[in-house]
């Protein structure tokens, strides 16, 4: 612990959705209130609506090749910020039993910045709270050589599940679920940081 306070982990909160009137707000604004109260973590929120992502990642799909090495010019700007953290909760909807688009451009686009670095899962939707999306989710990070946590966040008929105020109607319960989640990604964030920095990670 004394390691975590004398240097933070820096874990970022990844906003998946683009589409305008969007849930997501609601969700990562109460997410990342929840992990904000946290000695152990600095919160950096990267949110793919904002327009220099908007305009970085467009650029990507209309000009870059079929691997992340054919990048055009300098680190993207969304690398950049990925590779300064060290760890990432990421806020997802379940869209047609799958990941929002803008979501998987951003992932990868991104490619060797993710490696041996843990990765969360704050999820919304249907019946299903989303975790069809999760699901997906952890295979494509595998591939990148991430950590997925086993335990996530999730809101199922997620419209129903938040007050006037941002708030979760189950407050208590799903207070619970992002503490075990934050303990996890401590614990891994940690874990895989001085590993990072004992030895070069090779994939």
């Amino acid at each position: 612990m004394p390691t975590h306070r004398a240097h933070p982990l820096k874990i970022g909160v990844l906003i998946g959705s683009v589409r305008a009137g969007r849930f997501a707000d609601k969700v990562a604004d109460w997410f990342v209130a929840e992990a904000g109260g946290r000695q152990d973590m600095e919160i950096h929120v990267i949110d793919l609506a904002e327009p220099a992502l908007v305009d970085e990642l467009r650029l990507s799909f209309e000009q870059s090749g079929d691997r992340p090495d054919d990048r055009p010019g300098d680190v993207p700007r969304l690398a950049r910020r990925i590779e300064g953290l060290d760890g990432f909760v990421v806020v997802t909807p379940e869209y047609n039993h799958g990941y929002p688009a803008s979501l998987k451009l951003a992932i990868d686009y991104v490619y060797s910045e993710w490696r041996a670095k843990p990765v969360g899962f704050v999820s919304y939707g249907g019946m299903a709270g989303g975790q069809r999306a999760v699901e997906q989710l952890r295979q494509v990070f595998a591939e990148l050589h991430a950590v997925t946590l086993r335990d996530t966040v999730s809101f199922h008929m997620a419209w129903e599940r938040f007050d006037d105020r941002g708030r979760p109607l189950d407050e208590d319960g799903a207070g619970k679920a992002a503490t075990v989640l934050l303990d996890q990604l401590a614990w891994w964030g940690l874990t895989l940081r001085e590993g990072r920095a004992a030895r070069p990670y090779v994939g």
